[in-house]
């Protein structure tokens, strides 16, 4: 509810019952905050729509066989898929801090918005925000996997509360245990080759199912994709381009040619894959899946030997870590520290929020997206145990025994 439709509702005169629902009561405040809801909700789609427009006429679509009714499909799909995205990653921690959860969604929603990889992927038409969105929801199904072993663990058998068996019975219980976590990903993976390191976090973490189902879907997208539409996985571009922000870019302009240096390159690209995979395992070890994948995103776009704009869409997420980190220190502060708690990673979020907002042409000439995404993934903090993934084994406690005859002091 925003402060101006509090402040109306808040002033209006009391209204008795409205006879028109049923003879129920309904409420002035509540007539108020949801008629509110509603304009809010309006304006905000007339503003997405806005934004898309924009975002197509600025960049245009690089596919000259797409249509313009596919470009605006396409970008529609997308702003879908970023919202179920900031429903999934934001809706939590606001919650956390008791905050409205759609106020919260909306917020970040509207910011990514604005973000550099956001605006390319929906004005080029690319699909990097519909692979964010798959990845995510396999994210939220790990989650939900955990949460069913955690509750199988200390209340085995079934619920009381499940509904009679069938289709919709069988599609719930699904959806409860996150038994469909890998099909996102496989079906990412399908489409184009970056989210293929995905596959290969869940085999380090010796997740296995998950990981089977995501290569077998994988394989059975491609070969049924590739005959129709070749072109979704074909990216290439040149090395040494300025828009290419991945390590190879990097090192080409670096070394002020059009090619990178192979070896170098590769030794590079091996170290930070390494780096990248450890961190991310030990995130999901210490209970934060999505500081986990983000890592493992801004890997791949790091070693990856072409990477545009559009590719860094983990960037976005990582600010929303940045974010959470330095709240997190501010709430769980001790009286006796200082006010600045919190204050380096709210200072790196708001840097790399405005380094995302500002144009590809005042960036892309000095590295700043390479740059940037090689220290988040070096430096991105986890939240232990704010989302975690592995489902926790109950152990029987062991009692302490006490010898029957004491021991000597100081043993």
């Amino acid at each position: 509810m925003t402060p101006l439709a509090g402040f109306v509702a808040g002033m209006a005169p009391p209204c008795p019952e409205d006879e028109s629902d049923g003879g129920r009561a309904m409420p002035a405040w509540g007539q108020h905050e949801r008629s509110s809801r509603s304009v809010v909700a309006g304006l905000g789609c007339l503003a997405a729509l806005w934004a898309i427009g924009h975002f197509l006429r600025a960049y245009g679509v690089e596919d000259p066989a797409m249509t313009p009714a596919e470009a605006w499909l396409l970008a529609l799909a997308g702003l879908v898929a970023l919202v179920l995205s900031a429903f999934a990653l934001a809706g939590p921690v606001a919650r956390r801090y008791g905050r409205p959860r759609g106020a919260a969604v909306l917020t970040a929603a509207a910011l990514a918005l604005m973000a550099e990889p956001v605006r390319a992927a929906l004005g080029l038409g690319h699909l990097d925000l519909l692979l964010f969105g798959l990845v995510t929801a396999d994210v939220v199904a790990l989650r939900r996997s955990a949460w069913a072993g955690r509750r199988a663990a200390w209340w085995p058998g079934p619920p009381a509360s499940r509904a009679p068996g069938g289709r919709l019975d069988a599609l719930r219980r699904c959806w409860a245990t996150g038994s469909w976590a890998g099909v996102g990903i496989g079906v990412a993976s399908a489409l184009a080759v970056g989210p293929a390191l995905f596959i290969l976090y869940l085999i380090v973490t010796r997740r296995w199912r998950p990981a089977l189902l995501a290569t077998v879907t994988a394989a059975i997208v491609t070969l049924a994709g590739t005959r129709d539409r070749p072109d979704l996985i074909d990216r290439a571009g040149p090395i040494g381009d300025a828009a290419n922000q991945s390590l190879a870019g990097l090192l080409a302009r670096l070394y002020d040619s059009s090619s990178t240096p192979v070896l170098v390159w590769l030794s590079f690209a091996a170290l930070l894959l390494a780096v990248g995979l450890i961190r991310a395992r030990a995130a999901h070890a210490d209970g934060d899946e999505i500081t986990a994948f983000t890592l493992v995103g801004l890997t791949g776009a790091t070693i990856a030997p072409v990477t545009t704009t559009s590719e860094l869409i983990w960037m976005v997420p990582a600010v929303l870590i940045l974010v959470d980190a330095a709240a997190r220190l501010r709430v769980g502060r001790r009286p006796r520290t200082g006010r600045l708690t919190g204050l380096g990673y709210a200072t790196a979020a708001l840097l790399t929020y405005l380094l995302l907002a500002l144009p590809p042409e005042w960036t892309v000439g000095w590295n700043a997206y390479g740059f940037a995404v090689i220290v988040l993934m070096n430096a991105l903090p986890w939240r232990p145990g704010v989302a975690p993934a592995t489902p926790v084994v109950r152990r029987p406690v062991v009692p302490v025994r006490v010898p029957a005859i004491p021991g000597p002091r100081g043993s």
